[in-house]
């Protein structure tokens, strides 16, 4: 035996778990998380970062899908502090060793929980909406 995932949806997963739990093999470590995102989050939020990004620009200027994904993060991460519901990998910015530049530390979409990537998605559509954005059908 590798490795089990239980998902805790109904009552008869509950008691596999709590079975493994008695019965598992020894020196084994048992792990409790919400579920990362899912693969299809993933492909809608980058595809909307996308249009985004070939939509909007931000100090005068178009930035690539990968520039314009830090910025919508941070601004994303910025609206769930505020909202009193940080994400549980938040992040912090810094300032560089020289004193010349700030340095964004933390905030990564690979670590997202499904319930975060589903509020990114809603905050990419908002944003969206509020920059004229029209999202292709992916």
């Amino acid at each position: 035996m590798t490795k089990r995932t239980f998902f805790l949806v109904h009552p008869e997963a509950r008691r596999n778990a709590a079975k493994f739990c008695l019965e598992g093999p020894e020196g084994w470590m048992v792990v409790g998380s919400e579920p990362v995102k899912k693969r299809a989050q993933e492909e809608k939020y980058h595809a909307m970062i996308d249009d985004i990004a070939k939509h909007v620009e931000h100090i005068g200027r178009k930035w690539d899908a990968d520039d314009m994904k830090r910025i919508l993060i941070d601004e994303f991460a910025d609206e769930m502090r505020m909202a009193g519901t940080p994400l549980h990998h938040d992040g912090r910015v810094i300032p560089s060793f020289d004193g010349r530049r700030i340095v964004q530390l933390g905030i990564q979409s690979r670590d997202f929980y499904v319930k975060e990537a589903a509020q990114f998605i809603e905050y990419l559509f908002a944003f969206g909406a509020q920059h004229g954005v029209n999202f292709r059908e992916n």
